[in-house]
């Protein structure tokens, strides 16, 4: 089934920058909001002052990426919703609880200790990532506020190619994003795939996933292996099934420790995991927008393993698969035999891949709108 989808991002005219300072906030769980919004600061920190709010994950690799060398950086840890596992899987009801506590006895004093902050350092702009506090605090300061992220895919995006229990579960998760996120002045949509957007959202802007420079200008080669990024409750079983797959695998988000059989473990490094990504044969990983994005950008076919319980993986597989660019096995279903399979397969996704390799970047689209918005802001504020 051909997906309504992954269009190439136009070139967009970039404005001269105007100098200002800009708040973003993201959402700490995982890596894959760290890494869109890296690229971002990444292009902004050249003209602007950036003030990142943050948590988790992300705080923990962005504090890292921006330790030196970029005195324009600044990034600052908030509380944050994070997702509770049991036994190695997703805990729904208990991620909703948390989520409810965070509302509850964080969220209020987190927004007056940002309104203070954005105040104190003049800010002209904000820019969120799916995390709730910055949106309430800009709009109280009367800062316009730009919404990039993924999940707002599941309030804009026609979800056709869904089973009709996703689609279900769709609604009910776009609830949380009306809580995150109700007074942008624009919303930006970063996702692998584009599908039509239902009627009344027409005026969200879709853009590819956010590229970092290294994944850009990577160029893509097969070294003869399988690269895999896990998130860190992936059973020991799963890595067992990669272990059997025929191929070395070098396994990225567990951290640098000792090799098992043909599995090589490495720690997170922007530049290594590109070349390797680059050089890999085909990608076995998480269900992540980002990674996938990146790994359609330079041509790899996938197996992504999306928790059962986690709805955005589901439904991100099944674009995947609409797409015939990869295919998917619940983590907890995966087997040797069903990794082999994929691998032997590979050819079946040649053509859908060759029609949309190069053409995934939409970084180049977001910086327009900010740039819109800051000249907008600099103007009103004259």
């Amino acid at each position: 089934m051909a997906c309504r989808s992954c269009r190439t991002d136009r070139p967009f005219k970039v404005h001269q920058p105007t100098m200002a300072t800009i708040a973003i906030s993201l959402c700490g769980e995982g890596r894959g909001h760290a890494t869109r919004i890296s690229t971002l600061i990444e292009r902004l920190e050249r003209s602007h002052d950036i003030r990142v709010y943050t948590s988790a994950d992300a705080f923990r690799f962005l504090r890292q990426r921006f330790a030196a060398g970029h005195p324009r950086v600044t990034v600052l840890e908030v509380p944050g919703i994070i997702f509770q596992y049991s036994g190695g899987r997703l805990d729904v009801p208990r991620t909703i609880r948390t989520g409810f506590e965070y509302q509850a006895r964080e969220l209020g004093p987190l927004v007056d200790r940002l309104m203070a902050d954005l105040e104190a350092h003049a800010v002209s702009l904000a820019i969120t990532d799916f995390e709730p506090a910055l949106p309430r605090a800009a709009a109280r300061q009367g800062i316009p506020l730009l919404s990039v992220d993924h999940q707002h895919f599941l309030l804009a995006y026609e979800l056709d190619v869904l089973p009709w229990s996703l689609r279900w579960n769709a609604w009910f998760m776009s609830h949380a994003v009306w809580m995150y996120v109700s007074e942008a002045a624009e919303t930006i949509v970063s996702a692998f795939f584009r599908p039509p957007l239902r009627r009344g959202w027409e005026h969200v802007v879709q853009v590819g996933p956010l590229l970092r420079q290294e994944v850009a200008q990577a160029e893509s080669s097969d070294g003869g292996y399988v690269l895999s990024y896990v998130r860190r409750h992936t059973p020991f079983s799963a890595l067992e099934t990669l272990a059997g797959c025929g191929l070395p695998v070098k396994v990225y988000g567990l951290g640098e420790r000792e090799s098992i059989g043909s599995l090589s473990f490495h720690a997170i490094d922007n530049e290594r995991f590109a070349a390797d990504l680059a050089g890999a044969r085909a990608v076995v990983s998480a269900a992540g927008n980002q990674l996938i994005g990146e790994a359609v950008h330079l041509g790899k076919p996938l197996l992504v393993l999306p928790e059962q319980a986690h709805g955005e993986q589901m439904m991100n597989s099944y674009f995947l698969r609409a797409m015939g660019c990869g295919e998917f096995v619940p983590l907890e279903e995966v087997t040797q035999a069903r990794v082999r399979s994929f691998l032997d397969g590979l050819d079946r996704y040649a053509a859908p891949l060759a029609n949309l390799a190069g053409t995934m970047d939409g970084t180049t689209r977001v910086l327009d709108r900010i740039e819109h918005w800051l000249e907008r802001a600099v103007s009103d504020a004259a």
